[in-house]
């Protein structure tokens, strides 16, 4: 079982280490004490705080697409047929090639609120 300090639980959802001592302190969060005192989160309640998040976010989109990343448009590159669209999601960077039409309609345009939604049958998962 992987073990998690409360500012590496924080790391991975890109939140603040305060913001994981709110959800332990609520509850929403298994924590237990380490041999110094330190607060430590197994990592199987850290996983099943995640997804319950995700379910909590993907019933309120009403979307098939399973992942969505919240963020704020960093830029947009117009060509004449598409555009570069790069959002910053937390700590997550995702770069997207639209049509030209989409952007406009859309009105992306850096700082505006966006959600790179993504739905892929490859996905690489690598290990820190």
């Amino acid at each position: 079982m992987h073990i998690y300090r409360i500012g590496d639980a924080a790391a991975l959802p890109g939140v603040s280490a305060h913001t994981v001592r709110r959800l332990v302190d609520g509850g929403k969060i298994t924590a237990e004490r380490d041999g110094t005192g330190c607060r430590i989160i197994p990592g199987p309640a850290l996983a099943a705080y995640a997804r319950q998040l995700h379910r909590a976010e993907r019933d309120s989109t009403g979307s098939s697409a399973h992942n969505g990343f919240s963020g704020i448009v960093a830029d947009v590159i117009r060509g004449d047929v598409s555009a570069q669209v790069e959002i910053q999601a937390g700590p997550f960077r995702v770069v997207a090639m639209v049509s030209r039409e989409s952007a406009e309609e859309l009105k992306l345009e850096p700082d505006v609120p966006a959600v790179a939604v993504i739905k892929s049958t490859n996905v690489v998962v690598d290990r820190p």
